[in-house]
């Protein structure tokens, strides 16, 4: 699957992919920041954004979705950072097409299955009645119960289009099927790893990348720095973008 892209800048080229339920436009303040020092390429993975619907989120699909995008760009070797589903993605490409992959960023996520209460957004999400007319108001007070935090609703609603006909820009129903895949991470075969320079950032607000996971991380990325960012929750790019993005700077600096 050829995946829908924005490139812009000049130089090595560095991938950025979004999280789950997310879209390469979350990534847009770093992309022009970083784009006067790196050729930056913004994907939406499939079911997300602009991006083709296809059934299955298998974290293999989704690394050879990005493979054969940067084939068609023409584009050999790249960094890549991955935001949470993002960053599993990430990591699977460093570890499949270690060729592919020159330095690894992943975001608040570690190489682990997760049960998070991803499965009841998508419920909540699909149970939206849209209705004719619907306002932003009217879906964001529908989904007050099952998502109480009003930036989390307000982020999941940029996927929605408003108007006469209300509808979902993301493919909902593909990714609600394949929900136990995404917050899982595909078994690695013993001894696979990526050996290259690989920098993990966590918030130090999230509970996604603990200190248990740490084992996990160092097995398979064993040249990987941590660094923690602190008043960061999970999504640690928004909530502290410029700290976010000068880590991001000091590693592609530091590992030119």
């Amino acid at each position: 699957m050829i995946l829908h892209s924005s490139t812009t800048g000049d130089g090595d080229p560095l991938v950025l992919l979004h999280g789950l339920f997310g879209r390469s436009q979350n990534f847009g303040s770093l992309a022009r920041r970083l784009s006067g020092q790196t050729q930056v390429i913004s994907l939406d993975l499939r079911n997300h954004g602009a991006s083709p619907h296809a059934d299955g989120m298998r974290y293999e699909d989704m690394v050879a979705d990005v493979t054969q995008t940067l084939d068609a760009l023409g584009v050999g070797c790249a960094s890549v950072l991955g935001h949470s589903m993002g960053g599993k993605v990430a990591m699977l490409c460093a570890l499949t097409h270690p060729q592919r992959v020159a330095r690894l960023i992943v975001a608040d996520i570690a190489p682990v299955s997760y049960r998070h209460a991803n499965a009841s957004v998508a419920a909540a999400l699909r149970a939206l009645r849209l209705e004719p007319g619907l306002t932003r108001a009217a879906a964001d007070a529908q989904l007050v119960e099952a998502v109480p935090e009003a930036p989390v609703r307000a982020f999941l609603l940029q996927n929605l289009a408003f108007g006469a006909q209300p509808a979902w820009r993301i493919g909902l129903a593909e990714i609600a099927a394949d929900m136990r895949l995404i917050e899982g991470f595909p078994v690695i075969q013993g001894g696979q790893s990526f050996d290259g320079p690989s920098l993990f950032i966590r918030g130090a607000r999230s509970g996604y990348v603990k200190d248990a996971a740490m084992p996990a991380i160092m097995a398979l990325f064993p040249a990987a720095r941590v660094e923690t960012l602190g008043d960061a929750g999970h999504w640690l790019h928004a909530d502290r973008p410029d700290a976010f993005a000068a880590s991001v700077e000091n590693f592609l600096r530091s590992t030119a």
